[in-house]
């Protein structure tokens, strides 16, 4: 097994309303459904937010097209029009996700 950011292998949109960010991930083919969904947990993406996401973080799984929603609640510091950090809309979550680390099979040429 080899590591690689989660971006070989998926990719992603985001978005938000309010204080709460919402972030698809998309596997690139079918085989990496399954490597997503053992390693790319709800409790691994709060932590890979860190203090970013003061609540919780719901994973919705989407088999049918390979997919993942994450809902990440208290997570903008308050929301567009009350948040003084750069990205209060949640724009840039999917791409910060994307950096995550995870275990591939050695052969996996993405």
């Amino acid at each position: 097994m080899k590591e690689v950011p989660l971006a070989r292998i998926a990719h992603g949109r985001s978005g938000d309303k309010g204080d709460t960010v919402n972030c698809g991930i998309v596997a690139r083919k079918p085989e990496y459904y399954c490597l997503i969904a053992e390693q790319v947990t709800a409790e691994r993406v709060k932590a890979h937010f860190g203090d970013f996401c003061k609540g919780t973080v719901k994973r919705y799984d989407l088999p049918r097209i390979y997919a993942f929603n994450f809902v990440l609640t208290q997570a903008l510091g308050g929301g567009g029009t009350t948040s003084l950090r750069l990205d209060p809309q949640g724009k840039t979550y999917a791409a910060a996700l994307m950096r995550m680390k995870i275990l591939v099979p050695d052969d996996c040429n993405e």
